[in-house]
Order: structure tokens, then sequence, then C-alpha cells
């Protein structure tokens, strides 16, 4: 079991705190900036290590050894994090010089998600409906059912989702509220009329069962209390769901996860644009907003070409070419 942590305790301590609060007073969340340099803290406690200026690029080196971060992508996150906490240390004048000199490790081509097709998607959410209760999750299967069809459907992150309350699902005008994102900001998503049916029946289940769905109470609540949280979401799909779906992950791809769910919301959007004869670099500002991003470069990234892509692209080009070749415009 995890021991509860109870704030930092290193030679670092207080200038890890003073970095965490500069930064978040700009609207980082930093969260998960702050799991790492909790790390560490950690191993400079427990090593006994009491000034800063005897922290040098041994000790840092030992530190990153000691996570295993066989990964280069996960290895370099965490050099960068801490990379970025002794360069603004050297800002505020607190050492002269960063005594870090680790290198970043070189990464291998990166390897493109898994794409959910429309028919997998229908079968996870069956599959998810048919989740058995059990004594600390009453109604799991169309709890389950209603937050994979929200991922699915909108492209939302898993922390939006497990953060929604009732006071931010308007079925009238069928619109969800998305509060305090990944980069602090809020933004409306609208949906359709299938997918306020969905919410519709799912929230008439609960009310059946007692349960309050109004105002400031969580949509996805086990207790009543406290939301689901978002390893609890992640975990049901990979260790119930998963395995059932027995999915076969293309040479190239790395394997299916529920973030995936979000690429392939990006790249059905741009599949649809193509089909409608719609320029995508028209609309890709309108993704970004929808995706709640801060701008179309970060959207950019889940757009991953597919045979379905290359196809609607030949066809529009090779409508655009008798045109072309006859010195025509559109």
């Amino acid at each position: 079991m995890t021991a509860h942590w109870n704030g930092y305790h290193s030679a670092l301590a207080t200038h890890i705190e003073q970095y965490l609060r500069a930064k978040r007073a700009m609207g980082c969340k930093f969260a998960c900036e702050g799991r790492q340099l909790r790390l560490l803290d950690r191993f400079l406690a427990e090593r006994g290590i009491d000034k800063i200026d005897v922290i040098d690029g041994a000790c840092l080196q030992a530190f990153l050894d000691s996570r295993h971060r066989t990964n280069p992508r996960s290895y370099n996150n965490l050099l960068g994090d801490v990379r970025r906490l002794f360069d603004w240390i050297v800002g505020q004048q607190m050492l002269p010089a960063s005594p870090l000199v680790a290198k970043a490790k070189p990464q291998r081509a990166r390897r493109i998600p898994f794409l959910f097709s429309p028919e997998v998607i229908r079968r996870l959410l069956a599959l998810a409906r048919a989740l058995p209760d059990n004594s600390r999750a009453p109604q799991r299967g169309i709890t389950y059912e209603m937050i994979f069809a929200l991922l699915a459907s909108l492209g939302l992150r898993v922390g939006e989702v497990a953060g929604l309350q009732w006071g931010d699902v308007d079925l009238e005008r069928e619109v969800l509220e998305i509060s305090n994102t990944k980069f602090g900001k809020d933004r409306l998503v609208p949906f359709g009329p299938k997918l306020a049916a969905r919410l519709r029946e799912y929230r008439l289940e609960r009310e059946r069962q007692g349960r309050i769905c109004t105002g400031a109470h969580h949509l996805f609540s086990w207790n009543g209390r406290t939301p689901i949280s978002t390893n609890s979401i992640r975990n049901t799909f990979r260790d119930d769901l998963l395995p059932q779906l027995h999915l076969t992950v293309p040479p190239g791809c790395f394997g299916p996860h529920v973030h995936g769910l979000r690429h392939s919301f990006a790249v059905r959007t741009l599949l649809g644009w193509y089909r409608q004869g719609i320029i995508p670099s028209d609309r890709l500002h309108h993704l970004s907003t929808f995706l709640g991003h801060v701008n179309p470069k970060s959207t950019a990234v889940y757009l991953t070409i597919t045979n379905e892509l290359l196809d609607a692209a030949n066809e529009r080009f090779e409508s655009f070419a008798p045109l072309l070749a006859a010195g025509g415009s559109s």
C-alpha cells in the first residue's frame, strides 16, 4: 500500500514548493510535475542530503537511475522536470549554475496509437453495460457504459469525465460545461440527440436508486460523495473490458488504452471533413477548441494518418486534378 504523502522534507523542499506555487500562479496545474518532484525530494531526504550545494551531477544521475525508467520517453520526461526545477532555481539566483549534467536518451520512431473503429466502440459499450455490480460499485454496468460513451463520442480526457457534476450537464441545450481542464480553461462541449438520450436514461436509472442528479453531485460516483477515480476507469478498461475485445494490434501501433478513444475521435472528425469536402486546415482550430487544446499544434498530434484518411485525401485530390491540369481552380 502506498504511504500517504505528507509534504516535502529534503534540502530542496522550500525551493520545490516555491517553484510549484510560481508555476501554478501562472495557470499551470503541474500535478504530474509535482508528483515527479516528490520522488526527487524523497530520494534526497532518504540519503540525508541536507544542503542544496551538496547536490551535484552524480547525485542527480543516481536519482534518475533509481527510477528504472527503461522507456526513453518516460526517462526524458522525468529528466525534463528536474532540469526545469534547477533552471528556475538558478534563475532565482539560489544557485550559480545547475548541477544537472544528465543527457536525454535517444527516442526511437514513435509508434502510432491504436484507433478504435465505431464497431469496436459499440462492442466496448455493450461489454461495459454487462459489467456486474459489486459491494462497493452499485450500478457498475450503466455507469461505465456512460463513462466510455462520453470518452468515445466527445473525445474528452479521462479526468474531465471523472470530474463531471450534474450541474455541468445541460440536457435542454445538449451541452456539457467542462471546467478547470488541463490548461486551466473552461469550455462548452455540445453533444447530439443520441448521447442526450443516453444521459437521460442514465439519470433516470440513477434516480430510481435514490441518487441525487442535480447541482454539484457527481455524475459518476459509487458512494455519492466522491467521484470515481481516473485510475479506476483506466483499470476497468484494461483489466475487465480490453481482454474481452480480442483486438489485433497492427504493426507499428502501441497497445489499446483509454486515451486512444480521444485519438480515435479526432481522426474520425478529420475523416468526416474529408468526406464532406471540407478542407481540414480550415477547421482544425474548431477541433482544437472542442478538445480543449491551447493551439492547433497540440491537436495535430492526435491526427494519425490511416488508410481511410489517405483514401479520402486521394479522392479529394483526384476531384481537383482535372481542374488543375486544365489551369482551372475550385
